[in-house]
């Protein structure tokens, strides 16, 4: 095993106990507790801020400035800071804890098999498979099921002789597996989304998000089929591709469904009995299935014991960089919306004046409009959230507001070139990133976009 930097030892254990102390106060509130996690959080950005690129250095100044503007202009900054360390200790424990069940799944055989199986189905199948297996995938792997899911498609498509049709089949599958990601994340506990959803807007739980935002995730999957299946590519070749074949079958799909029933029970059983935010309840049930999972995997306890150490020591301070990014853009959100929220009232700017309708589809639209022009979905959620009036005012239940965001959201994984997604994906199709949002899903946007918004509606003033 590498021997590890004594930097990244300490930033590897300071997430550990980031993890510890913010799933302490998720489940006992006690305030105490944000002292030693805010100590944790100022040596994990100074370690941070030692190797930033020069985007990260730039979040840090921002992060900086609002935070002098926030002490000069808002009275309440105290009230405001201690807000914002539990919210960056939940977007650093919360993805922290994440990684450690991707790092299981991984390691894990049977969720290669799993996927390769998938890639491998007959084109009548091969679409809706994909989607639907990317979207399962995504709750253990998040963007790593992308990553899985986008090689295995690739190395099955490149058998086919015919270039044509190669090209064909690689972008049908790529689009597939994009579309399922970002279906799952109107729903997914594993999700940013609807964590920091229930976490922003009062009154809510994971829940009440859920059920309507598997409506969201149904219309974008079958939307997506539909369009596949009516829009057919033409070939100019009359010669037919080689057909997909494999080995597997659908009990290849059984270890993933044992492992999403043994993640989700808990974590719905919990919120429900318990009433805990889901971040608390995600905090402990994953790295503990996780950690069993590993041990399932390797057997002895020794090796279990030098696995986790190199995962603290080597594979968590990997990910300095994309922290460093998420916990900025959480923090610019949260303060930037305590400092716009008096600075509009002097204005007399009031959102209430705005029908609930309009105000629904804005919230809808903000999200993929401010994606093109470089605002991470965490930012704006985290600017936007705050500044919302009670949805009580309207005739709405917060979870009104929620699924429009999750909506939002999602169509911005699918069309900004900002994003992770669209970057994998253009990285796959060996295409501009541009071009995956803009071109690759112009028509999927429009369809989905307009029956999103469509569907927000309904659940606000119908439904909800």
């Amino acid at each position: 095993m590498a021997v590890p930097h004594l930097g990244d030892r300490i930033f590897g254990w300071l997430i550990v106990a980031i993890i510890i102390l913010q799933a302490l106060f998720e489940w006992s509130h006690i305030d105490l507790v944000r002292w030693p996690l805010l100590v944790c959080l100022l040596l994990i950005v100074a370690l941070m801020a030692s190797k930033a690129s020069r985007t990260g250095k730039i979040f840090l100044v921002v992060s900086l400035s609002l935070t002098v503007a926030l002490i000069v202009l808002n009275d309440n900054w105290r009230e405001v800071l201690w807000r914002v360390i539990v919210s960056a200790g939940f977007l650093a424990s919360f993805f922290s804890a994440l990684t450690v069940l991707r790092n299981a799944a991984s390691n894990s055989a049977a969720m290669a098999k799993a996927g390769g199986f998938l890639a491998a189905q007959p084109p009548g199948r091969r679409y809706i498979s994909l989607s639907v297996g990317t979207q399962l995938f995504s709750l253990l792997l998040n963007y790593g099921s992308i990553q899985l899911l986008g090689a295995l498609a690739l190395a099955s498509a490149k058998d086919e002789k015919n270039e044509e049709i190669r090209a064909i089949r690689s972008r049908r599958m790529l689009l597939a597996i994009q579309r399922g990601f970002i279906s799952g994340l109107t729903w997914s506990p594993m999700a940013f989304s609807t964590a920091m959803a229930a976490a922003l807007i009062p009154g809510l739980n994971w829940l009440a998000i859920a059920l309507p935002g598997l409506v969201s995730s149904v219309i974008l999957l079958c939307t997506g089929w539909a369009i596949d299946s009516i829009f057919k590519p033409k070939v100019s070749s009359t010669k037919k591709g080689t057909r997909l074949t494999t080995d597997l079958n659908w009990k290849a799909l059984v270890p993933l469904g044992v492992l999403l029933v043994t993640i989700l029970v808990p974590v719905l059983a919990i919120e429900i009995l318990l009433g805990i935010r889901i971040v608390g309840i995600v905090l402990v049930v994953v790295p503990l299935i996780s950690i069993i999972w590993l041990f399932i995997q390797l057997k002895k306890p020794a090796a279990l014991k030098a696995h986790l150490l190199h995962y603290v020591q080597i594979e968590i301070p990997a990910f300095q960089s994309d922290l460093l990014l998420l916990m900025s853009a959480g923090y610019i959100g949260v303060v930037g919306s305590a400092i716009l929220v008096p600075l509009l009232g002097h204005a007399g700017i009031d959102a209430t004046v705005m029908p609930g309708w309009l105000l629904l589809l804005v919230i809808l639209w903000i999200m993929p409009i401010a994606g093109q022009l470089g605002g991470n979905p965490i930012l704006t959620l985290a600017l936007v959230a705050p500044l919302l009036p009670d949805a009580a005012l309207f005739g709405f239940h917060p979870s009104a507001f929620a699924v429009a965001m999750m909506c939002g959201w999602a169509l911005t994984g699918l069309t900004s070139p900002f994003t992770a997604t669209n970057m994998l994906i253009a990285r796959f199709g060996n295409i501009p990133t541009v071009d995956v949002g803009r071109v690759w899903n112009r028509l999927y946007f429009l369809v989905s976009v307009t029956l999103l918004s469509v569907w927000s509606l309904i659940y606000a003033y119908l439904i909800a």
